[in-house]
């Protein structure tokens, strides 16, 4: 198990939000971002990036931060590599569909 997966359902729109287990309750500084990893918006069920990664087409919105998740989408192609935000070095990266 390497990831919290939090699902959102609103209406048809489905929100999506992931971390790796260990960035849960950081938060991340850097400049003027200041970036809370709230249990309350990440902590769901805990799962394997696999798990999390069937997850992410079916999904809306996506928001994940952590550098085990993030280098996963990347290497699918979910998220392009010049998508990535690093805030304290740590990625973190939005998927929007339309």
């Amino acid at each position: 198990m390497d990831v919290y997966v939090n699902l959102q359902k609103y209406g048809r729109r489905v929100l999506l939000s992931i971390c790796d287990a260990d960035m849960l309750g950081r938060t991340l500084k850097q400049g003027k971002i200041v970036f809370h990893i709230h249990e309350e918006f990440y902590k769901g069920s805990l799962v394997s990036l696999e798990e999390a990664a069937d997850l992410i087409p079916k999904s809306s919105i996506i928001n994940m931060v952590g550098h085990k998740i993030v280098k996963m989408a990347v290497e699918r192609g979910f998220v392009h590599p010049d998508a990535v935000l690093e805030i304290e070095g740590v990625p973190h990266a939005q998927i929007v569909k339309l």
